[in-house]
């Protein structure tokens, strides 16, 4: 996706593909720009206000019939929830030994495993939202070659 670099998806959501995962949420702009600073999860209190203003947008996003700003903000508390569970489960925040490729063993950081629940019970209401999902289907039926 790193031809999202140079697309402004808000002019262009035609460009836009929905993808798989967090696939291109750091490099759609203006979107990331608009979200990035709010995207938190170092505590649970972090966590809660971070996730609450990133569904917060995403809400926006649908009202304002912008699929592209919807799918990106899911996105974002998608990856809050995924990388606080990385940190859960790594203090440092690698999964494999760099030498040898294994995974490391786990080691429960309860203060992050609360974070990344916080952003999932989000992320969830965002990805099971109806609005979404008709949009969705609505932006690939529209966009995407058949």
């Amino acid at each position: 996706m790193s031809e999202y670099h140079d697309i402004d998806f808000r002019k262009h959501p035609e460009k836009y593909r929905v993808g798989r995962g967090e696939r291109g949420v750091l490099s759609a702009e203006p979107y990331k720009s608009e979200m990035l600073p709010h995207w938190r999860f170092k505590t649970p209190e972090v966590a809660e206000t971070s996730s609450k203003k990133l569904l917060e947008m995403f809400y926006a996003y649908l009202d304002e019939e912008d699929f592209v700003g919807a799918d990106l903000a899911r996105k974002f508390l998608q990856m809050g929830w995924t990388r606080s569970r990385r940190y859960a489960n790594h203090p440092s925040g690698r999964k494999y030994d760099p030498d040898t490729g294994e995974e490391l063993p786990r080691q429960e950081d309860p203060v992050k495993a609360e974070s990344a629940r916080i952003f999932r019970k989000r992320y969830d209401e965002a990805r099971e939202n109806e609005t979404y999902q008709k949009m969705m289907a609505e932006h690939k039926e529209k966009y995407y070659d058949r």
